[in-house]
């Protein structure tokens, strides 16, 4: 994504996290192919008094003093129930801007933290260790999503990290615009038709609102382009044998653009402003003049935090279409230099700080009592759990809701439904080459869509056959 995310997903902190990120093509063009001595170096030693110690990354700034006193007294719990493991915990998740160097120079931590969108590569170019032994003493692992666990997966299956949260995209949208539209905002929409004709009422308030908005900048027009094509069950990109090819000249990328184009130009719903990105559609929002956008459930503590919203005028959808969303997230591979002690001791800390439901209680009062929000599919806990573990969760969330979990219902109802996909490979080039597809027929009233689609193919096409 443009700006990586700069923290967990359940994190209250004000900053839009879901925009498109440089992160894989850093590691890519900064050389993560190291050998794996270079990746190592050290992990081995620094055991003190007869401890096993590792260090982790995840340590929140002095920025976010909440998160950072939270993980502090996490760190301290943990080793005091842990007496034989010494945690050195590590400020920041993925720099872009050191994470190469990291690997390059040995200074990779013993735990590191990943984006959804590296493990392959970093599977691929061994730089994790093979964890899939000693993953089965792990507790309540087969209660994760497996799709989420199978992102941590090499192609026979071996398993080198474990996901600590996710995200879908979905529908944010204003329950107050909806009501003086004459909408239910109990029943948002659940189709790309119902979405259009919701905006064309929503538009028709005047004063200025818009009833639907999308980004087309900054290589985050790209990233929505790809959640438009999820949705309609296509991709962005597949697999031809032993390479990648663009996937979307055809009847999905076709619709999803006709949809764009009619509401732009033909219903006049999304404003005549364009070449926008996050926080101008969250600044609309924020001010009451947007009906709907495209978004995962983080946007809605920056629309209060960042641009004075209030929680009870948002409500969550599922992806309209159903037939697929863009997944993204997060989570822990072990670098592969550990020692079968260290990998142990960093498997537990992994487990007990972040899939723990014994302590799904005790986390979320703790952020209650802080004030922080609460009843958010993604706050404070991220909803990566199935069956009686995510019951058991989602209890939790409403014993201590603070902010209206009911407006968000829809979302959770349909997240765990709609098959999700996580970014395209080589995504940044992506993106950038789909930003002009979304511009254009956000801009001119006469695109061709045919000739958008065919040159981005091209475009796209000279991407993917980077990766390797």
């Amino acid at each position: 994504m443009s700006s990586p995310w700069s923290r967990a997903p359940w994190s209250s902190t004000p900053t839009a996290r879901r925009t498109p990120r440089t992160v894989l093509a850093l590691l890519t063009a900064g050389g993560l192919a190291v050998s794996l001595a270079a990746c190592g170096g050290g992990t081995d030693s620094g055991a003190a008094g007869g401890k096993v110690q590792i260090t982790v990354t995840g340590q929140p700034p002095q920025t976010q003093p909440f998160e950072r006193k939270v993980f502090d007294a996490d760190v301290a719990e943990f080793e005091a129930s842990h007496p034989n493991i010494d945690i050195v915990p590590h400020e920041g998740f993925m720099d872009p801007k050191t994470f190469s160097a990291k690997l390059a120079g040995g200074q990779l931590e013993d735990v590191y933290y990943v984006y959804f969108t590296d493990p392959a590569q970093i599977i691929a170019r061994h730089q994790a260790a093979d964890i899939t032994e000693a993953a089965k003493s792990v507790p309540h692992v087969n209660d994760i999503q497996p799709q989420l666990l199978d992102n941590f997966r090499d192609a026979g299956g071996k398993l080198y990290g474990l996901p600590t949260a996710n995200y879908t995209m979905g529908l944010v949208y204003n329950r107050k615009l909806f009501q003086q539209a004459g909408l239910n905002p109990d029943q948002p929409p659940t189709t790309w038709d119902e979405v259009r004709a919701d905006a064309k009422k929503i538009s028709a308030l005047g004063n200025g609102v818009v009833g639907y908005a999308d980004y087309s900048k900054n290589n985050q027009g790209g990233w929505h382009m790809t959640g438009w094509l999820y949705s309609m069950g296509g991709d962005v990109a597949r697999k031809d044998g032993d390479k990648w090819v663009a996937d979307f000249d055809n009847a999905k990328g076709r619709a999803a653009l006709n949809y764009l184009h009619e509401m732009r130009w033909d219903d006049n719903s999304m404003g005549s402003k364009q070449l926008l990105q996050d926080v101008d559609v969250q600044q609309l929002m924020g001010a009451g003049q947007l009906g709907m956008y495209m978004a995962a459930p983080d946007n809605v503590p920056v629309l209060v935090k960042q641009f004075n919203g209030k929680y009870e005028d948002y409500g969550i959808a599922g992806m309209p279409g159903g037939q697929g969303t863009l997944l993204g997230g997060e989570g822990y591979m072990i670098n592969p230099k550990a020692s079968a002690a260290k990998v142990k001791a960093g498997l537990e800390w992994i487990q007990w700080k972040y899939l723990n439901p014994d302590r799904f209680d005790k986390h979320v009062k703790q952020y209650a009592d802080g004030q922080q929000p609460v009843g958010l599919p993604t706050e404070p806990t991220p909803d990566i759990w199935q069956g009686t573990v995510r019951d058991q969760q989602l209890a939790a969330k409403k014993k201590y809701a603070n902010v209206p979990a009911q407006n968000y219902q829809a979302y959770v109802d349909t997240a765990n439904r709609i098959k999700g996909s996580i970014e395209p490979p080589n995504a940044q080039q992506i993106y950038a080459a789909l930003d002009s597809v979304m511009q254009a027929v956000l801009t001119d009233r006469n695109a061709n869509v045919d000739q958008l689609l065919s040159s981005a193919t091209s475009k796209v096409n000279s991407a993917l056959a980077q990766v390797k």
